[in-house]
């Protein structure tokens, strides 16, 4: 008697192979570069931000003139324009780069190669970067402008635009985390958006809203110098030759302890990167001068990254309730750096970024529990 052999259902073929990590990232990195590259709308990036980064330095070259630090203040301020339009550029590249390629079809083709999700993002995170990068690098003329001048440190300029790079790349990772998790091409780049928006403007309007919480009644002695009431004619003009006198008032205020909430500052990206240059402050005027001296000038300008530091710092030591005359005296008055809050803040984007990127891992692993409506998957 013979029976009919059924036909056996073959196992399907299951391999442990993987690439190294090395080599898989560099190739998803150079599929995305050549998308970039082949597209013209990127030169056209390249060019208005050449454009508007060289009209902003020209305009501020002929505003500033000839001052004591103009080479500082136009080296502040083109890190300063670097950093503000990087975080408006580096969402735009890295947003989509995971969803984009879900709605176009082929992120299927990637999922079903040895490529891990780990080494998906990771490609896909670098070629951001360096995209963002580039945008920096065209800067650079402008950078070494400013550097020509003078009045900038070494230590200050290479570590303002590693801390630039490295805000870049905590920007583009957010926005690569974000591609991963959520499914739709815009929901994905509004929503990097306002994560930006919310470091960088949203840390302001709570600490500003925080200063109410924490206010206090305090006695608060406050100096300056003033021409005496006998050196004052009918007209109300002093006599030139007059001395000055130290005169001293003392009052109950209420103040903002803002020791306290200076840490609310410490994940806002402009603050993470001013509060890491070390600023050279031996061009400060010294506290010791006589305050006629100081009516000759020339004064010490600082830059608006340094302006941000020195403010950050102001913040942490809280309010000043002794105010020598000295003090009042100087039109800004350097304070050291004490605790600085920039690894604090460094720290909370690295995490915020990290959780995105594991949750777009998971996003990606296969085989996948649940898909949205209409998603397309290997």
């Amino acid at each position: 008697m013979s029976t009919v052999a059924e036909p056996s259902t073959p196992n399907p073929v299951r391999t442990t192979a993987r690439l190294p990590f090395h080599t898989a990232v560099r190739t998803v990195f150079l599929l995305e570069m050549k998308q970039r590259l082949r597209g013209k709308a990127w030169y056209w990036m390249l060019g208005i931000w050449f454009v508007v980064i060289g009209f902003i330095f020209v305009l501020a070259t002929g505003v500033i003139g000839t001052t004591d630090n103009q080479g500082g203040i136009l080296f502040d301020l083109v890190v300063g324009f670097v950093l503000f339009f990087g975080l408006l550029v580096a969402p735009g590249l890295s947003a989509n780069a995971v969803n984009g390629d879900r709605a176009g079809g082929t992120l299927a083709i990637l999922q079903v190669t040895l490529l891990t999700p780990g080494q998906l993002l990771a490609g896909k995170w670098l070629a951001s970067w360096v995209g963002s990068l580039a945008f920096l690098l065209l800067s650079s003329p402008f950078i070494f402008w400013a550097l020509a001048l003078g009045g900038v440190d070494a230590r200050e300029a290479l570590v303002s635009l590693l801390m630039l790079a490295v805000e870049l790349a905590v920007v583009c990772a957010i926005g690569v985390g974000v591609s991963a998790v959520a499914y739709r091409p815009l929901f994905s780049i509004v929503s990097t958006y306002m994560l930006v928006a919310l470091l960088a403007i949203g840390t302001l309007i709570v600490y500003g809203l925080s200063t109410q919480l924490v206010m206090e009644e305090r006695t608060m002695t406050t100096s300056y110098y003033t021409y005496p009431d006998s050196s004052v004619d009918d007209m109300g003009v002093p006599d030139a030759n007059a001395e000055l006198e130290c005169v001293t008032q003392t009052n109950l205020s209420m103040v903002p302890r803002t020791e306290y909430i200076t840490w609310i500052l410490s994940a806002n990206p402009f603050v993470v990167v001013a509060d890491a240059v070390p600023y050279n402050l031996e061009d400060y005027p010294d506290p010791e001068v006589p305050p006629g001296a100081l009516t000759n000038g020339p004064y010490y300008t600082p830059g608006v990254m340094e302006t941000i530091s020195q403010g950050v710092r102001a913040s942490q030591a809280g309010p000043d309730d002794n105010q020598t005359c000295e003090e009042s005296a100087q039109l800004m008055q350097p304070l050291p750096q004490g605790t600085p809050i920039w690894p604090l803040g460094l720290g909370i984007q690295v995490l915020l970024a990290g959780a995105l990127l594991l949750l777009g891992r998971r996003k990606l692993t296969m085989p996948a529990k649940r898909l949205a409506q209409g998603t397309r998957i290997a």
